[in-house]
Formats: structure tokens, sequence, C-alpha cells
């Protein structure tokens, strides 16, 4: 602790963002960079808890006293090395990860939080700067050969410890590029494509092989996968929509969120969108967004830069409160309104509102028909949804995009052919480790978790790339 009285001395200070003005005519980063002596300052700010709270908000467990440490003495090299002890791609969660350690920081009982994410990504920024981040190739091979099928986060957390500890990995994705949700549902805006681009080549450099527009179960069995790989680890993410089967579902311009997202991310990118579907565009119309979470806060940004005429975001539950509730204490992960840059942005966000119907004419979308609903405590101790008679109204809507979350996995052909069990929540049913009930072959991420944040997928690929390492020593000859 270089600094004891750090944390007294200095308030905390993020980095600003670009203006609105000029952010929402492209889709480059919003965040801009805290530099230098700043972020040295910031880094003063930890106070190198005996007990370091932030070490168990992180689902990675990431070191953070150590890093900070590091940072406010200069020594960034040393601080990237820590950091990617715990964490493949710290790029990827300090832009995308709500920093759940900032939440538990010791100084968030009565004060505000050391910017932990902030620090995490300038590490890497830096590090990538210097050059310093080069692949790391195993010095020997095992002869043992692993399929990793899906290249989300958990995919290429999962390929990389395994390829990095001798193994031939091969990560088999149905999209026509690696990255999962990453590459196609998260806007460049928040994640540059760029940097997904270098890990890869990275991965591939330590001899990571992707085989991109295959799809397991349809395009390779998964009999044939077994036949040629010691073990399997399944990382294909969670990404069934849940639907909204009211009246007018039926309407054309009602769209799931992911749908739209992923075409917007292709036309960004310079690559056709929605071949052989409908084309779903923002441009020029009234747009309801239905979810109140981070896909919904997605198409927002989205349908901005698209110019969109109005664009609603509804959210069936009240609204947070500002602040912890005194039954939400420090070290919990706070209940409260939370907004993203997007939402500085423009368009309108409504709490406690419910949609009873699509309407249109010609089979179109034209309005949705909303009443007010309210939260009552139920005997169990959860919240039941009442409506609220007399608030019911109409919201006119050209395009109606749902972002109500994910059920799941994909129950398609790869995890019937896997001889996959469900869990809980639809989701793959595992043991210690990601072992499912089919010999060799492992799960991990949000199939396993359902949807979730960065950080988990990241964690549990590794956790499952390791118990997939001890598999094979066991089956070594």
């Amino acid at each position: 602790m270089p600094n004891p009285r750090g944390f007294v001395q200095h308030r905390r200070k993020v980095a600003p963002s670009r203006p609105v003005a000029e952010r929402v005519r492209d889709y480059h980063e919003v965040h801009l960079e805290l530099t230098g002596q700043a972020l040295r300052v910031q880094a003063q700010r930890c106070m190198g808890c005996g007990i370091p709270f932030c070490h168990s908000g992180c689902p990675l467990h990431n070191r953070i006293p150590d890093w900070n440490q590091l940072v406010e003495r200069d020594r960034w090299r040393e601080a990237l090395d820590r950091l990617h002890l715990t964490n493949n791609f710290p790029e990827f969660t300090g832009r995308l990860c709500p920093a759940p350690c900032e939440s538990s920081c010791v100084l968030a009982v009565n004060d505000e939080p050391v910017v932990i994410k902030e620090i995490e990504r300038a590490i890497v920024d830096h590090g990538f700067a210097e050059g310093w981040i080069k692949p790391h190739p195993a010095p020997s091979r095992t002869g043992k050969r692993v399929a990793v099928v899906g290249s989300g986060p958990a995919g290429m957390a999962a390929g990389q410890q395994l390829a990095r500890r001798g193994h031939q990995v091969v990560v088999f994705e149905q999209d026509d590029r690696p990255g999962g949700l990453l590459r196609y549902g998260i806007p460049d805006y928040k994640l540059p494509k760029g940097m997904i681009d270098r890990r890869l080549e990275q991965m591939a450099a330590e001899g990571v092989e992707f085989r991109c527009g295959v799809a397991v179960g349809r395009t390779v069995t998964a009999a044939s996968l077994s036949a040629e790989f010691d073990a399997i680890c399944v990382a294909i993410g969670a990404r069934q929509p849940r639907d909204l089967p009211v009246p007018g579902r039926e309407l054309a311009g009602v769209h799931f969120a992911m749908d739209y997202l992923e075409q917007q991310n292709r036309r960004v990118s310079g690559r056709a969108a929605g071949v052989g579907r409908p084309q779903i565009s923002a441009r020029g119309k009234r747009v309801v967004i239905l979810g109140g979470g981070d896909t919904g806060a997605d198409c927002l940004g989205n349908a901005l830069r698209e110019g969109c005429v109005t664009v609603d975001q509804l959210e069936l539950m009240p609204a947070p409160p500002s602040a912890r509730a005194r039954a939400n204490p420090w070290p919990e992960w706070p209940v409260i309104l939370r907004s993203s840059p997007a939402h500085e942005e423009g368009g309108q966000r409504l709490f406690g509102v419910e949609t009873v119907a699509f309407d249109g004419g010609e089979g179109k979308v034209g309005a949705l028909d909303l009443r007010g609903v309210a939260a009552r405590p139920n005997p169990t101790g959860g919240m039941t949804l009442e409506p609220v008679p007399g608030t019911g109204r109409r919201l006119p809507a050209d395009l109606v995009l749902l972002a109500l979350g994910f059920t799941g996995p994909s129950w398609g052909e790869a995890l019937e052919q896997l001889g996959m069990l469900r869990g809980d929540g639809d989701r793959i049913k595992v043991g210690p480790g990601g072992a499912t009930g089919t010999a060799g072959v492992f799960a991990c991420g949000d199939a396993v978790r359902g949807a979730s944040l960065v950080v988990h997928a990241i964690a549990q690929g590794r956790s499952c790339a390791a118990a997939i390492d001890r598999h094979l020593g066991e089956s070594r000859p």
C-alpha cells in the first residue's frame, strides 16, 4: 500500500465519454481513457485490504490489489502479467463487465469504490500498445485432441487454456466468423471487433484451429466428433430468446432483439446482413424495445445511430431505487437503477409497463396496447405483478424489438446427439468441472449457467478447461 491515505486524499474519477452529439453519428468507442498520472492516482485509492472483498466479488478472482499497486508504482508490465494470471481477455471484461468487484470494494461501504474496471482496461490496452501481449504456445504437445463447440468468451477461454496445456484444440463455430455474441451481439461502440480479432490471432499462433460455418449436429455429427477427438467442450451459449405470446405477435415488424443486433453488427462490419431473412432497420421508424436490460440498451444505442424517429424502452418491473435499500447491504450486488451510455443519448424509459397486445393494419405492427403494473409482496417472499386499473394506453410503433432475455441454449441436434441432460431453467445439466452425463463431454458458459456476464463465461471456460485437462491426464497411458 504505497500511499496509505490515498483513499482519503483522492476522490473517485472515471474516464470521460465522447460527446453525445459526436458519438451517435458513428460506431467508435464511447468511452475515452484515463492515462498516466490520473490513473496512478486512482490506483492509490486501493486500500490493499487484508481481506480483499473485491476478490470474492470477481468471478475470476482477479488479484486486484496486486495490480492496483503495480500501476501506482508505474510497473505496467508486471501489472499485465498479474492480470493475465486469472483473466484471458481483460479487454473484454474491462469494457463489458458491470464490475461486481467494485460493488464489493471495501470503500463502497460508505464511499465510492476504486475504479477497478477502468484500471483493468488501461493495463491491457497499455500492454497491446507496447507490444507486450504475444502468443504463448505450449513447449510440448500431449497428442490429445479437444473439440470446443462455440467460440464465444467461454469457448475462447477454454480453447486457449487447453492449447497452452499442450492439447490440439479445434473450435467449431456455426457463424461465418468466431466470437459468438461478442462478434454479432455486442455493438462496436462497446467492443470494437478488432479486439476480438487480435486475440483470435494470438490463439491461432498458440495452435488453436477455428472452423467456421460448421453447425455441430448438422454439418458434422456428434459421433464424428467423438471419433476424432479425445474430449469435447460444449460452449454454445444461451441464445434461445424469450418470446411474448400476446395477440398480434405474428405482425410484421415484431422481432427478437438479437436478430436486429446481429444484422446491424454485420452491416457495421461491411458484411451481408440477414441473408434470406427479413431486413430489420430502425431508420425513420418509431421503435419500441421491450426489456430493460443490456440487450435492450444495445438496441437503443443502435436505433439512435440508425436514425429512428422515436425510441422507447419498456420494462415490466418498477424502477429500482437510486441507492441501496437497507435490505440490500454491502457487499451484496446493489439492486439499483443503472443506466448505460445509450440512455444518455436519447429515447425514453418506461417502468412498470406491461404489453397486452400488438396492433396494426395490413399485417404490420402500428401500436402496442399497454397497461401499468405494480409489484406486490407475496407469501413466498417474492413479488407479484398486478395490473393497475385505469392505466391502459396505446403507444405507436413501427418496429418492436423483444429483448426479454434468454431461456437457455437451443436444444437442437447438437445437444441431442451429444446426449446432454436438461437441468434447471432449460440449461445443460453438469457436474463438477462441467462434466456431463456423456463420457468425455463437458459444458460451460451460458449454456450451463444461463445468460449471464462475460466474466462468468470466461471463468467457466477456464474452469472447464482445467477439468478437461485433468480428464485427459487420467486417460493417458
